[in-house]
């Protein structure tokens, strides 16, 4: 959530800031500023709506090579010019940009801000007005900034400019991501790699409590008491070119026809020159050594986690759990004695899966990520780390990180221990034709999205046992790009309840790819229709019927939802591309959620 980029060298930083933070626009966003040194001279600019507005708004004239951008999804205070970032002391000798939450805002305007006249209804005002105040009070700059940090409680990533010092840009970080960039003749500081990777692909990777002093020549980095830190840059396995859509009209479309390339990526990146799968020994020590795993996750990577609950338990013959992390760090369920945890997250930068992850750290015990980013908090954090190779997914709705955690939990799984006959390599090399194949009739599911989905208010999927979790997946994909009120249902659970919402052309999707319950979902279908219903079939061939609108190749049934979610993702597509949606940046939604 919100993006940050900063720039201090020898060039205009005016459209380095705003090309970066176009980068950090997947992230989810409602307004946007930037902040300039020019002139001995502090220029603001931030605009309620998308970077195109905050281009129109900017005086070309300004120019400078000291600055910093943000993109801010809210939190405190309504979406509108005043609460955008960035903010200022009362003097303006302070700018400020930041992405987090602060707890304890409240407490701290009563201690030490009681007299301070506030301009915006935002926490990040009082961050600014704090190291003001500290600096009045006779401490230095950097040292203002330090006991500010000792006074947040929450979570922050800073970027900070002194209005009396315009060679110095300074940062400070807490459970929030932030990156610095290292450059030559300039250095930079972004929320991720990709905001920074047109110009240097050479980043330090700061810490929680983490105080940042960074000139066009140097990145020194100090505790929080002071403390000087050494530390090397990593170099970021990322293409500049991964990041751009090409000739494709939305970074979702460009996403949903790269996962067969995934598929076989992850193939490559998991096997030995022999072609055999491989994974870490000590990973594969601590899976088969706990007495159970438990998988958190959140949103679509939580549907991954179910349908890998079943590669672990029918493949590896281990007793797995999934939880919603948010639901988790507050109500922990009763814990075996040796338990592993497995966190799953696209960004590895998920709040609520790191707030689980540092509670059971302190608990002592052995934790695994899943992650699509190297270098992540999760990463980093966590004993253990398995990549998904999916490169950059920069639509908000995920597609090919959520087929590649699939992938790789089944691999995992079956190098664990393959209890039954399966070949996973073999069978996901028929998957990835499958998804190919799936890709080229996408002109049959405009069509079916417009019959079914343009002008819907409401819509069901319905499946059983692996075919649920897809149906919980693709709801979730419809919903959030469409915004078509969408829900996925376990296929005999309609009579229960839900059928009472069945009416004239309701719209219900319907996936059968298991043959010992696909005349129980046929049965389904036939009272959803008895009811009024619409109904729309994906089917697995060997189970299909005539009438049923979308076949996919035989596949094996435990990986079969790595395809049928290759239609549903097209389905969500093209019913946001027909309501005139944006596809790439849904409303109300982050990519990267750093906030509980």
């Amino acid at each position: 959530m919100c993006g940050i980029v900063g720039y201090i060298g020898y060039e205009d930083v005016k459209e380095i800031i705003l090309g970066g933070l176009e980068k950090l626009e997947y992230r989810g966003y409602d307004s946007a500023g930037i902040a300039i040194a020019h002139d001995s001279n502090v220029y603001i600019c931030k605009e309620k709506g998308r970077i195109a507005k905050l281009r129109e708004c900017l005086d070309n004239k300004v120019t400078g090579m000291l600055g910093i951008g943000h993109t801010r999804w809210a939190t405190h205070g309504v979406p509108n010019q005043i609460n955008s970032h960035p903010h200022q002391s009362s003097s303006k000798r302070f700018t400020l940009v930041h992405n987090g939450i602060i707890e304890n805002e409240v407490e701290l305007r009563q201690k030490y801000l009681k007299d301070t006249k506030f301009t915006s209804d935002t926490d990040t005002e009082v961050i600014v007005q704090l190291i003001e105040k500290f600096v009045n009070d006779g401490e230095s700059v950097e040292l203002a900034i330090r006991h500010t940090m000792s006074e947040l409680k929450g979570s922050y990533a800073l970027a900070i400019l002194d209005g009396d010092d315009m060679n110095t840009l300074y940062a400070a970080k807490n459970k929030t991501p932030l990156l610095a960039g290292k450059g030559e003749g300039f250095n930079m500081l972004g929320s991720d790699a990709m905001a920074m990777i047109n110009h240097t692909n050479l980043f330090y990777e700061i810490e929680d409590k983490e105080f940042l002093k960074i000139t066009k020549d140097s990145i020194e980095i100090y505790t929080i008491y002071g403390n000087k830190i050494t530390r090397e840059p990593y170099k970021a396995d990322i293409d500049a070119s991964d990041t751009e859509k090409g000739t494709y009209p939305h970074y979702m479309m460009k996403e949903i026809e790269e996962q067969p390339f995934v598929i076989r990526k992850i193939m490559s990146e998991y096997s030995d020159e022999n072609g055999n799968m491989k994974i870490q020994p000590e990973i594969l020590e601590d899976i088969r050594n706990c007495d159970k795993l438990y998988i958190i996750a959140c949103g679509t990577s939580y549907h991954a986690g179910l349908i890998g609950k079943q590669f672990f338990e029918k493949i590896a013959g281990k007793p797995t759990e999934v939880v919603i992390a948010s639901e988790f760090i507050y109500n922990m369920p009763l814990l075996t004695e040796k338990p592993l945890f497995m966190f799953i997250s696209q960004s590895g930068e998920t709040a609520d899966c790191r707030a689980v992850l540092v509670k059971v750290k302190q608990m002592g015990y052995k934790t695994l990520t899943l992650t699509n980013v190297k270098g992540s908090t999760l990463s980093r954090e966590s004993d253990n780390t398995l990549l998904l190779y999916a490169g950059p997914e920069i639509a908000v709705a995920s597609t090919k990180a959520y087929t590649a955690q699939i992938a790789v939990l089944a691999i995992l799984a079956a190098v664990v221990d393959n209890k039954i006959d399966i070949n996973i390599f073999k069978e996901l090399g028929k998957i990835a034709y499958s998804m190919e194949t799936l890709c080229d009739d996408k002109d049959n599911y405009k069509l079916l999205a417009e019959k079914y989905l343009k002008d819907s208010r409401n819509c069901f999927y319905i499946g059983r046992s692996m075919d649920y979790f897809v149906c919980l997946e693709a709801s979730l994909k419809l919903k959030e790009i469409s915004y078509i009120q969408t829900e996925g249902f376990a296929a005999g659970e309609l009579k229960h309840g839900t059928i009472a919402l069945i009416e004239h052309n309701t719209p219900v999707v319907a996936v059968i790819t298991q043959e010992n319950i696909n005349l129980n979902t046929r049965s389904n279908i036939k009272e959803v229709k008895a009811r009024g219903a619409a109904t729309l079939v994906i089917s697995m061939r060997k189970l299909s019927q005539e009438t049923d609108e979308i076949v996919i190749d035989d596949v094996n049934e435990l990986l079969s939802p790595l395809a049928t979610i290759i239609p549903a993702q097209y389905l969500a597509y093209y019913a946001a591309l027909l309501r005139g949606c944006d596809i790439d940046k849904p409303r109300n939604l982050a990519k990267s959620v750093t906030v509980e």
